[in-house]
């Protein structure tokens, strides 16, 4: 439609989206609804759901009334939007804060590699503004409601669209006293500064399409792409579950290296973790310059540690393993609560409630005092009896798979001793003690377990064929081997003894020893893992013949 169409005649389209309520690129289309008016009457009606790439919160579920089982089940945007587009030829398109909504369609094209119709727009917020002026409330419901227009149910796509269409036509009377044409409308309700004279509109000028690489070639799956201009030099290493429809939104973000991006290469995984790994691999290796430095930060992870290298160590709180010879369990969630967790350690095994720094004092600490500390502070401790208690403090999250559950049966068996020995004061402080560790325990979530214990086989599920995966053997702490299945499934149980004979920690050693460049590699593996139910297989001690076998083929079937 040209903008010198008579506005009477014209066709309007009213639109509204609903998205999944995240900023920018990450901003996807969960819902549009579209209603045809024409001569001051609503026409057709039509809406579709739209599927997405990643999950919709919780919040935005119950705000919207679009649950995930509904998004599942939906066409992906390059099915459903085709429809959209050709509704929207030779007609204005009319929303209720165009701008937003004509962006996320315009991102949505984008992404589905579809070509926008580029409509004209009208805005009913600025109708209400240029031609109903004395109306404050500019929400589509109140609005509405000022306009002598019913209001039913609102945030879903179809009913705002119909609402809008009504409150359009409500001011479609006002906007043709003052406006002819289509043009001469847009004209009108476009923004402009006050005191500030209206200045002739200059010809729109198409820009041209920005030449891209060729992003067919690229899996619909989980894997890892780089792309490298037209030197091959990598500009940018990402991941994704699914490769050619992340690819293709580096295009709507507008970033700066997209420009010189010429080719790009793609390495299939089958799983998220296995992408993961080898994109932190990948960056590490080619150091792009459009990569951010470091490991993305896992929300609200931390670790509990213990760096053995130094004189009476002490048990502390950081976002990330340490380097060196330590002990470092976890990831857990809440900092609150795994301080809280190391203070119920210290006094219960005597352990140093200060800083790394052992000051020097004449008199024992309030702890010391309460008896609660071993004091070694005052220079008179045998280091032997401190790195006992300290060694039986961290051999429940060393040599046990559950560290939580081993510290309730610890003070679940002080406690008995305690009643056997008629201390019951104590035993009835070791009781609420326990409740205290139970409501710890539950609120940090996951598995307490020192990062180098054990040996695992983990099996990471293709998002979508549990007919495939990524098996990682994990000794240490580190990805030690990574193999894709079914393919190899006959290799499964040799990999898996060489994996266990060149393990780098041995069972019944107290720390592991990490080096400051595997630290990143350690907290996304272990990250990754505790955030998501994956099948593991122990391998210490090492499992009978035919059982790596079975296992795998269990995990397979799903």
């Amino acid at each position: 439609m040209t903008s010198d169409a008579p506005l009477l005649s014209a066709e309007f389209l009213a639109v509204d989206t609903e998205t999944n309520g995240l900023a920018r690129e990450r901003c996807e289309l969960t819902e549009v609804g579209a209603v045809l008016v024409g001569g001051g009457e609503l026409h057709d009606r039509w809406s579709s759901l739209i599927g997405v790439s990643q999950p919709v919160s919780t919040g935005i579920q119950r705000f919207t009334g679009i649950t995930q089982a509904m998004l599942d089940r939906a066409p992906p945007p390059e099915a459903a939007l085709p429809a959209l587009a050709d509704r929207l030829r030779g007609r204005v398109l009319v929303a209720h804060n165009a701008s937003f909504d004509a962006r996320v369609l315009r991102q949505a094209f984008s992404r589905a590699a579809l070509d926008w119709p580029a409509p004209p727009v009208l805005c009913t917020v600025s109708m209400a503004r240029h031609l109903a002026p004395l109306q404050q409330r500019r929400g589509l419901g109140p609005l509405a409601e000022a306009l002598g227009v019913e209001v039913g149910a609102t945030h879903r796509a179809l009913p705002d669209a119909e609402l809008c269409a009504q409150v359009f036509c409500a001011l479609f009377k006002r906007l043709c006293a003052n406006a002819g044409t289509v043009g001469e409308a847009m004209a009108l309700l476009s923004p402009r500064r006050r005191g500030a004279r209206p200045r002739p509109r200059a010809p729109k000028v198409r820009r041209p399409v920005e030449r891209r690489p060729d992003l067919r070639a690229l899996t619909g799956g989980p894997g890892v792409y780089v792309f490298r201009d037209a030197d091959g030099r990598p500009l940018y290493v990402g991941k994704s579950i699914s490769v050619r429809k992340r690819a293709r939104q580096h295009f709507t973000a507008g970033a700066a290296w997209t420009a010189r991006a010429e080719h790009v290469d793609c390495e299939a995984t089958e799983s998220e973790l296995g992408a993961l790994l080898l994109e932190h691999r990948l960056i590490r290796a080619l150091r792009p310059p459009a990569n951010v430095r470091g490991v993305r930060e896992a929300d609200g992870q931390v670790y509990l540690r213990c760096r053995l290298d130094i004189a009476f160590p002490i048990l502390e709180v950081a976002r990330e393993p340490a380097a060196g010879h330590a002990v470092c369990i976890g990831p857990v969630r809440g900092r609150a609560a795994a301080a809280e967790l190391v203070e119920q350690l210290n006094s219960l095994f005597g352990l140093r409630h200060c800083g790394r720094k052992l000051p020097r004092r004449y008199h024992p600490s309030a702890y010391g005092q309460m008896g609660r500390c071993l004091s070694p502070c005052l220079g008179d401790l045998d280091p032997n009896l401190y790195r006992e208690r300290l060694e039986d403090a961290l051999r429940l999250f060393v040599d046990a798979r559950d560290g939580g559950r081993a510290l309730l049966d610890h003070v679940e068996g002080q406690m008995h001793a305690a009643a056997r020995a008629r201390s019951f004061e104590r035993a009835a402080s070791l009781r609420r003690r326990r409740e205290r560790l139970e409501s710890l325990l539950f609120r940090l979530g996951g598995v307490l377990r020192a990062v180098h214990s054990g040996a695992r086989l983990v099996i990471a599920p293709h998002p979508e064929d549990r007919a495939r995966a990524d098996a990682l053997w994990i000794a240490g702490g580190r990805v030690v081997d990574w193999a894709r299945l079914p393919g190899a499934r006959e290799e499964v149980a040799v990999r898996t003894a060489e994996a266990l004979r060149t393990a780098p920690v041995r069972p019944g050693e107290l720390g592991g020893w990490l080096a400051p460049d595997e630290l990143d590699e350690v907290r996304l593996v272990a990250g990754w893992l505790a955030s998501h139910e994956v099948q593991t297989l122990e391998l210490e001690p090492a499992p009978v013949p035919g059982r790596v076998e079975a296992f795998v083929a269990a995990a397979l079937r799903g």
